[in-house]
């Protein structure tokens, strides 16, 4: 149907369920781009219907009390229009009404949802915050009357802005845009949420297999070469060899290279002499020993010779075979 025509009977107005869901109903800034509940009534609501609503004429008076100084700012400063938000059971039957209206459609079982205060509501202007004191709300008290609705559906359109496009559309339809763009931003959220979790998520696991890479090339730092292996026992004989030239009972058997340059210097210096010293020190003096030691080293040929050659046969045997190598030597003059 491109247009449907839905008949709101005053008796369903003016049924005392109708009326008696208006008391204490919540006043809303706008229409909500949803229903007022239990879950969002305190981030909605800038006020409430404070007693029962009363049948005026042929429009209901409500007491309203606004207790949020934004939309307490926002009416003084002319926004004072009502609208009323609420549900309905549509009975889709055609009829006439008594002035011989045709309709599409019926409502019945109205409850009020919330009122909201708006700029330009569909009721019209006379449908709106009414006060004695003029100099207070600037409007005057809401007379009975029994015209009709003032303005009409097309006169009551808003302006809703849709992807930087602004749109004309019905209060109905300005609530759907905002149900649809609230989702939408949620929407975004969520994917832009998803996203950061999932860049997150990668970078842990870069840094789980960085931090595994790293003690893996650790390990393999541990591992030595056939040649590495050379060059460190060749260097460890070479060490050993220098600490017993220095001191030849000293302990080396277990000990680390700094603590064999350690306890080589207290066997000779003692303990005072590397206490509380840095190992550059101890290394230093160590050094210093190896030095000292290769310059007493003995000349053995030195000592040789130093007192001439001297044979040391204290048997004999030596002369003996001498003597018995002359006689053999000597043996064809003998006769036979």
């Amino acid at each position: 149907m491109a247009v449907a025509r839905v008949y709101r009977a005053e008796d369903q107005v003016r049924d005392a369920k109708s009326l008696s869901s208006f008391s204490h109903a919540p006043v809303t800034i706008d229409h909500p781009a949803e229903m007022v509940t239990a879950d969002n009534w305190k981030k909605l609501a800038v006020g409430e219907v404070s007693t029962e609503a009363a049948w005026d004429g042929n429009r209901i008076r409500l007491p309203l009390i606004l207790k949020d100084s934004a939309a307490i700012q926002a009416v003084e400063g002319g926004k004072r229009e009502l609208s009323a938000g609420y549900t309905c059971d549509l009975l889709w039957e055609a009829g006439n009404t008594s002035s011989g209206e045709a309709y599409d459609a019926r409502q019945v079982n109205i409850r009020a949802n919330h009122v909201a205060i708006v700029d330009r509501g569909r009721a019209g202007t006379e449908c709106r915050i009414g006060d004695a004191d003029p100099h207070k709300w600037g409007a005057a008290p809401i007379l009975p009357t029994t015209d009709k609705e003032t303005i009409t559906m097309s006169d009551a359109l808003r302006t809703v802005v849709v992807d930087g496009l602004s749109v004309s559309t019905t209060d109905q339809g300005a609530q759907a845009i905002s149900k649809l763009q609230a989702a939408l931003a949620d929407s975004a959220a969520n994917i832009t949420k998803i996203q950061a979790d999932h860049a997150k998520a990668l970078a842990d696991k870069d840094a789980e297999l960085a931090k595994k890479d790293a003690a893996l090339d650790a390990e393999k730092a541990k591992v030595l070469s056939d040649a590495d292996i050379d060059k460190r026992v060749t260097a460890r004989a070479d060490l050993i060899g220098k600490a017993k030239a220095i001191a030849k009972d000293v302990k080396t058997d277990g000990l680390s290279d700094a603590d064999i340059r350690k306890a080589t210097v207290t066997a000779v210096l003692g303990d005072a002499a590397v206490k509380d010293k840095p190992a550059a020190y101890i290394d230093a003096r160590f050094d210093i020993l190896v030095e000292d030691a290769a310059k007493n080293q003995p000349d053995a040929f030195r000592t040789v010779v130093q007192g001439g050659l001297k044979t040391a046969d204290a048997t004999g045997q030596a002369d003996q075979a001498w003597a018995q190598s002359v006689t053999d030597l000597n043996a064809w003059r003998k006769e036979a």
